[in-house]
């Protein structure tokens, strides 16, 4: 165990494949359970995934959601704004994705754009910033008032982690589409992208939805970690399961099934 920078201390030994599978097994269990309560309770969580460019953002959603019910727990990750979006009230194009009672939405990014990539790239101006910046901690203080749970997450990586990350997905052409030019522009405004999240930092950590940092240079322990995290800050409870019988098949009753020569079938090439 070495020591980090604010002081705690940072786990150093290595996680093996199969440690590492069978406790991601155990969370995404939890996470069935975890899914159930929200939907039994009538609960309604957003959950933001925010952080530098190949930090994991998207792996550990992909882990999250593997065994939940899209119909109840569903991922949001929207484009760039169309021209019509770019008049309306900022946050506006997200408040239509925000959860009913019953579900939790995944924001892969979020309204926290405009404190990011927008403000490091001139996407936005001056005055939108500071407005983003004044109105934001409202917005969200807003949602809380209206009962939905607004959990933040920053997943922080490495200038030398990042480097890797990027080579490998330049050099791996089933990858390459995960970097876009905006990746390679940010990654030479590194600088410029660490004050702008200290600002946000800053602004926008607020009692009723703060921010959690995840150390996320090593890919499988930040997925594990957050997600235990998860689990930790909404209590819940395992509710009981059903007993489920299979009911008998339907006798046929005369159908016969048409000859499969008259189908389309797929060639079985394995």
């Amino acid at each position: 165990m070495t020591k980090k920078k604010n002081g705690e201390k940072a786990n150093k030994k290595k996680l093996s494949n199969q440690e590492y599978e069978k406790a991601l097994g155990n969370l995404q269990n939890e996470l069935v359970h975890f899914q159930e309560w929200i939907k039994h309770s009538g609960l309604k969580v957003v959950v933001i995934f925010e952080g530098r460019d190949a930090a994991g953002k998207g792996g550990v959603i992909k882990r999250i959601m593997e065994k939940l019910n899209p119909r109840i727990c569903r991922v949001v990750a929207l484009p760039a704004p169309t021209e019509r979006e770019k008049t309306q009230w900022y946050f506006q194009r997200y408040v239509s994705h925000l959860p009913a009672a019953g579900e939790m939405v995944l924001f892969d990014r979020s309204w926290y754009n405009r404190a990011g990539v927008e403000r490091v790239m001139g996407f936005c101006t001056d005055d939108e910033y500071q407005e983003f910046l004044h109105t934001c901690p409202e917005f969200e203080r807003m949602l809380a008032r209206s009962e939905i749970i607004l959990i933040k997450y920053w997943f922080s990586v490495s200038d030398e982690e990042q480097e890797k990350r990027f080579l490998g997905r330049i050099n791996d052409p089933s990858k390459q589409w995960k970097l876009s030019p905006m990746d390679l522009k940010s990654r030479s405004q590194w600088v410029e992208y660490s004050k702008a999240k200290d600002v946000m930092f800053e602004k926008t950590d607020i009692v009723e939805a703060p921010w959690h940092e995840v150390n996320a240079d090593v890919k499988k322990k930040a997925r594990l970690n957050c997600i235990a995290h998860l689990l930790t800050l909404i209590p819940y409870k395992k509710l009981p399961q059903k007993k489920i019988k299979l009911p008998k098949r339907q006798e046929p009753s005369g159908y016969k099934r048409p000859p499969l020569n008259n189908r389309n079938l797929v060639p079985e090439r394995w």
